[in-house]
């Protein structure tokens, strides 16, 4: 495995030579504008578990206190032509230099992690902990990751909800070894507590709590969602009852055709409802919570007017976003019932009958109750969400985006999106089958 996903010797030197040639340029630059400032390697890459095949270097611009960002991140855009900026609690520069994908993010340096002005400026601190902790460990982490990568938990960003790199570096230091931790993580339960250095004051219902050693105030695993960390202790135990290198490197999956989409929905004999809009230009983070929101939402919407529905799930796939739903139920009678107030209750009848005027049959009393038959406004699921979806609540970004357009896709029309990534996703999606037993 080692041989796999530990990086060459010759990789390791281009990412050296590439890493300190930029430290010098961003240098050389600042004391050319007059600016203090000191560039630093963070992350797995100066910490040597980056596995092999990895072009991402994390370069951080430090900034004393009193300094203002804006110069760090003008100095940032100056570094390459071939760039885009992000947003994450401040503005950062992401660039791609001589085949690296390259963040270049403004930090203050902070004495203390006390002190933070903001979230990034924590990870030098997380830099120096690991940095001198981890050295003769480093074959046990690239091992970990690449178990997380292979069994679809790796990822702290919220599209995902699984484990940073950092925290794969923590359960190592805590536990000692891949192997232990497999060990471990088989017999984890919800609500454990990791804390390496006994100093925590987190208080977070999180599903998997590991103190930070350089803020024991944050969880480290705070975006690890219950699902993902079960997933990750089903596959360890499914790992010790039975190894294969499988679990290390899943099969990609290939993206489906048009007669895959129209059999998968055949022998399941549900229909897939498909709205699709354009997606908001922000970052990941922000949108994918908005997604889900939206999912939930419509759902809700959905199953109070009678629909049923099977499974849901949200993507993007180029300049576009799409919420999928599985309806079980998707079609209604045109009659539907509608029971109101107890008869005795005159005044409550009378309210009741007012604001149900288009009566098919009734009013009747059944269990002391009345009771009318009306004409449902909406019988079909799609025709409901049509009518119903640019009114819903459904984000900040994304009521807007959905306002100015979106498209329902039903069933077969599920073809229709030629997108590679989307169609990875539906594969996803049908699949659906991890490793638990």
């Amino acid at each position: 495995m080692l041989e796999r996903v530990k990086p060459s010797a010759a990789e390791r030197k281009r990412l050296q030579d590439v890493s300190a040639s930029l430290l010098c340029r961003i240098e050389n630059l600042a004391r050319e504008r007059g600016l203090e400032l000191r560039a630093m390697l963070v992350g797995s890459a100066a910490r040597g578990t980056w596995l092999a095949g990895d072009h991402d270097l994390d370069i951080f611009l430090g900034l004393d206190e009193e300094a203002d960002l804006d110069a760090a991140l003008e100095l940032a855009r100056s570094v390459s032509s071939d760039r885009r900026e992000k947003y994450a609690e401040h503005p950062y520069v992401q660039a791609r230099i001589d085949g690296f994908d390259v963040d270049l993010v403004p930090c203050y340096l902070v004495d203390d992690a006390s002190h933070l002005r903001s979230a990034v400026d924590r990870t030098p601190f997380h830099n120096r902990y690991v940095g001198k902790r981890i050295p003769g460990r480093e074959d046990e982490v690239l091992l970990l990751k690449q178990f997380l990568k292979g069994t679809g938990v790796y990822g702290s960003e919220l599209r995902v909800g699984g484990f940073s790199g950092y925290l794969a570096e923590l359960l190592v230091l805590c536990y000692g070894s891949f192997a232990a931790v497999i060990q471990a993580a088989s017999l984890w339960r919800p609500g454990l507590k990791l804390d390496l250095e006994g100093q925590g004051r987190v208080e977070q219902d999180d599903p998997l709590v590991v103190v930070d050693p350089v803020d024991p105030g944050r969880n480290v695993a705070a975006a690890l969602t219950l699902d993902k960390m079960l997933q990750f202790a089903a596959a360890a135990r499914s790992f010790m009852a039975g190894p294969d290198i499988d679990f290390f490197f899943a099969a990609p999956l290939a993206p489906l055709s048009d007669r895959e989409i129209e059999a998968r929905i055949e022998e399941r004999e549900t229909l897939p409802l498909l709205i699709e809009f354009a997606a908001p230009d922000v970052v990941e983070d922000v949108l994918y919570p908005q997604l889900r929101k939206a999912e939930s939402s419509i759902r809700a919407l959905l199953e109070r007017k009678g629909f049923s529905i099977l499974r849901s799930d949200v993507c993007t796939y180029g300049d576009r976003a799409a919420l999928l739903l599985e309806m079980e139920v998707w079609q209604l009678s045109r009659a539907c019932r509608r029971e109101g107030p107890p008869v005795w209750q005159a005044d409550h009848v009378y309210r009741f009958l007012a604001a149900h005027p288009q009566i098919l049959s009734g009013p009747y009393i059944k269990e002391g109750r009345v009771v009318v038959e009306e004409e449902r406004r909406y019988a079909s699921a799609a025709d409901l969400l049509a009518a119903e979806l640019p009114g819903l609540s459904l984000g900040r970004h994304l009521s807007p985006s959905i306002r100015c357009g979106y498209k329902i896709y039903m069933g077969q029309d599920l073809s229709a999106i030629r997108d590679d990534v989307y169609r990875i996703f539906l594969a996803e999606y049908y699949q659906a089958r991890f490793r638990i037993a």
